[in-house]
């Protein structure tokens, strides 16, 4: 599995799978927002919430697995160019889009990226004021949660952030939409005559990651230069946005 081609492959394919379906559950969670502080607060509580081995053992297994997609993507390239240490003088693909030719490229800006959304929102490092956020709407009674409704709202009002997320989750569709086909290929399982169905399944899927986790940033960028009205016009007061 970890010495031959074809075991890196599947093992890529294998933890690609795993975080497909991870960025969806994601922001399946995330679009709670848009229905008010009680039930994203709720939902982000009951996650926290979770007993320590499967919270921290959910935590350690999405790591491996970005960790040995992306070591696999690197070691993969490195032998592709070995094996063909001339480029041709003429290149030219029958099937490769772009996405698929600048898939190293789009992974490696959204390996920085992931470890930025963590600094951003689960560590509170980029902004440590964060960890001051709390609330009692949807806590469970008598009880203090962390206002993460507050602080995504308070975090896409920097445009440089919001903008930078809106961006990578482009990247993000197109790394998906190549992604989520290759898969099927990589593990034999994906015959000619389906190779379009899938290849469209794919497309329609990266576009609507795109969508659903672009339009949170989209709403609050609007909302702050009064483009559109969306969310509580005092939730983007002054000291909440932490400017």
């Amino acid at each position: 599995m970890f010495t031959s081609s074809i075991g890196k492959k599947y093992l890529m394919a294998l933890t690609g799978f795993v975080l497909i379906g991870f960025v969806f559950v994601h922001m399946a969670g995330n679009l709670q927002i848009l229905m008010g502080p009680e039930k994203i607060n709720a939902y982000a509580h009951a996650l926290q919430s979770l007993p320590m081995p499967i919270l921290w053992g959910s935590r350690i297994f999405l790591l491996v697995c970005v960790v040995l997609h992306a070591w696999t993507a690197i070691v993969l390239i490195r032998e592709n160019r070995a094996a063909r240490p001339r480029e041709n003088d003429v290149e030219v693909t029958k099937r490769a889009g772009l996405s698929s030719l600048k898939m190293g490229l789009t992974g490696t800006i959204l390996l920085f990226f992931i470890v930025f959304h963590l600094l951003h929102f689960t560590v509170r490092a980029v902004y440590p004021e964060y960890d001051d956020l709390m609330t009692t709407v949807g806590a469970p009674e008598g009880m203090e949660v962390h206002n993460v409704y507050s602080m995504v709202l308070a975090g896409f009002q920097h445009t440089w952030v919001s903008v930078f997320y809106v961006i990578s989750m482009f990247l993000l569709c197109g790394h998906l939409g190549h992604g989520f086909s290759s898969v099927f290929q990589s593990l034999g399982i994906r015959s000619e005559s389906w190779r379009n169905k899938i290849d469209w399944a794919a497309k329609g899927y990266a576009w609507l990651i795109f969508l659903g986790f672009s339009i949170v940033p989209i709403l609050v960028i609007g909302q702050k230069f009064d483009l559109i009205s969306f969310f509580e016009p005092s939730l983007f007061s002054e000291p909440l946005a932490m400017r």
